[in-house]
């Protein structure tokens, strides 16, 4: 790609973005904290689904300062339903860096906060700073690896390498963050990874991708594992028109300290006396209320939801179970699966997070 050629396209973009753009908040301020937020929650997210936990997220912590003065769970619940928690974990103790250092305005900088990698520290420092730093995320990649007919996987160093090339150059060093913006929206909105919008792209002639008819085989990736599947069964426990939920332990390698029905691995037939261990007391399965699979990362997970009873037999007093209703149980931090399995249950959904008081707690072995 030539200078001439870049600028054309610089040219190109920005015409089309000024008139094309979608009207989202983040795209109105230029705080920080704000385009921060939007970054994390947009990380394996769509737009659609993130905006309105945006909108609670910001309503309730309107400030770095404020989220820095909040408490774990609190955050976790209004970040529920939105997965990856370790993204609103990671935005909490870079709150409370911020809060103690301020906030970093260079890519550098930002990139030394918990959970910032290079993509959102040089969005946040372009949008809010005006830095000219790249942000590449997997939008601006296809985008790219399309104008430039890049025919190699573009996992590999030689590729990432070439895609940063081109991506400086095509950066607006005097509007660097609407710059990035644009590309990423023509990712997001025509340059898609099935059926692209060719006939609609202000760059379709300068890419060599559709100049070639490669659209459909550029990006090249990778092979990917294939995913690996596993049965689980998780029971409903129902009491006086409460559910049961248990804490996961805090040194849990995946959704640490998120709330959960109890579940196991395997198969109905073996999954009492499996409960049972995992969360003490005594489980009876009843009749399956239906399934679902849930996939993470390279692993599908075929989930049965059964109706169960459970007997504490002697469990202690302690905060990592409670029975709450099913309302309340929706308000706290839950994973995925917790949700999909209490849908079954057929209570009515409530969305806006919270914390509720007075349930009482039990505390489970193992």
């Amino acid at each position: 790609m030539t200078p001439a050629e870049a600028a054309a396209i610089r040219t190109a973009l920005a015409a089309w973005y000024e008139r094309a753009q979608r009207d989202l908040p983040w795209r109105r301020t230029r705080d920080p904290y704000a385009v921060l937020v939007s970054e994390l929650m947009l990380q394996q997210t769509r737009v659609t689904t993130a905006l309105p936990y945006y909108h609670r997220f910001l309503e309730r912590f309107p400030t770095v300062q404020a989220l820095a003065a909040a408490g774990e769970e609190e955050v976790l619940a209004l970040w529920s339903g939105l997965g990856y928690y370790r993204r609103a974990r990671q935005l909490h103790a870079a709150a409370r860096e911020i809060g103690e250092n301020g906030f970093p305005a260079t890519a550098a900088g930002l990139a030394r906060l918990p959970g910032v990698g290079p993509y959102t520290a040089a969005a946040v420092a372009s949008i809010a700073f005006g830095e000219p730093a790249a942000a590449i995320d997997g939008n601006a990649v296809r985008v790219i690896a399309r104008l430039l007919g890049w025919e190699e996987a573009v996992e590999r160093a030689a590729s990432r390498r070439a895609i940063a090339a081109a991506a400086a150059a095509l950066l607006d060093p005097a509007a660097p963050g609407r710059s990035n913006q644009a590309l990423m929206e023509l990712g997001a909105t025509l340059c898609r990874p099935a059926a692209p919008r060719c006939e609609s792209c202000p760059l379709a002639t300068s890419c060599a991708a559709c100049q070639r008819g490669r659209t459909a085989e550029i990006p090249r990736r990778a092979p990917r594992p294939r995913s690996r599947r596993e049965r689980r069964v998780v029971a409903l426990v129902e009491r006086d028109g409460r559910v049961l939920l248990f804490r996961r332990a805090e040194s849990e390698r995946q959704l640490a300290g998120l709330w959960e029905l109890p579940g196991v691995p395997g198969d109905p037939g073996a999954a009492g006396s499996a409960l049972a261990a995992r969360y003490g007391g005594r489980f009876r399965l009843g009749p399956r209320l239906g399934s679902f699979r849930h996939a993470i990362t390279t692993r599908l997970l075929e989930i049965a939801v059964h109706r169960a009873t459970w007997e504490a037999e002697g469990v202690a007093e302690g905060p990592e179970a409670a029975w709450l209703r099913p309302d309340e149980a929706r308000a706290w931090p839950l994973g995925a699966v917790a949700r999909k399995a209490l849908a079954l249950g057929a209570a009515p959904e409530v969305s806006r997070p919270g914390l509720r008081a007075g349930a009482r707690r039990r505390r489970p072995r193992g």
